[in-house]
């Protein structure tokens, strides 16, 4: 019945069924399947530090400016791990004389976190040590010891972090 009723009323279509397997086997060809579990590749370490470095730039050019540091020359470096101090994720040294600063930022190579964090922490970085800078005219003036360190870090934190909520929106 099917036989009569595609080749006696649609005559070209008795030809498309012959055509069918035929197009089938094409069009499977051409579907796009879902990629299996493939693991999240991350770009090479060089492209990472490259690209973090980039960000802490623009990050050290917008800080630098809203906190009002424009008349210091501060560059901003990707330092590995080591190179800091134990249980630190970044540093500053100045010249006040000069007016100078260099900010180092850990390289993302020595995180274990995912990228927007990663990212979202060494702007994090960038502005603690901008605080620092900023409130070393003051602090110079008072004999340091690890109690007051102590103190001055956890204020920092604060500030930075008061910062970058307000500029986030939150």
């Amino acid at each position: 019945m099917l036989e009569h009723m595609l080749g006696r009323t649609f005559p070209k279509a008795s030809g498309l069924l012959s055509l069918l397997p035929l197009l089938l086997a094409s069009a499977s060809a051409f579907a796009q399947t879902a990629p299996a579990q493939t693991p999240t590749v991350r770009p090479p370490a060089a492209e990472r530090t490259l690209c973090a470095s980039t960000f802490v730039a623009e990050k050290l050019w917008y800080w630098q400016r809203r906190l009002n540091l424009k008349d210091w020359n501060i560059s901003v470096l990707v330092a590995r791990a080591d190179s800091l101090k134990p249980k630190t994720l970044g540093n500053i040294h100045w010249d006040s004389d000069k007016k100078t600063a260099v900010i180092r930022v850990m390289d993302p190579a020595d995180y274990e976190m995912p990228d927007r964090a990663m990212l979202d922490d060494m702007e994090f970085t960038v502005v603690h040590e901008l605080i620092h800078l900023e409130l070393s005219p003051m602090l110079s003036k008072f004999a340091r010891n690890e109690a007051n360190r102590r103190e001055e870090e956890h204020t920092v934190n604060q500030m930075a972090d008061a910062l970058l909520k307000l500029k986030r929106g939150e």
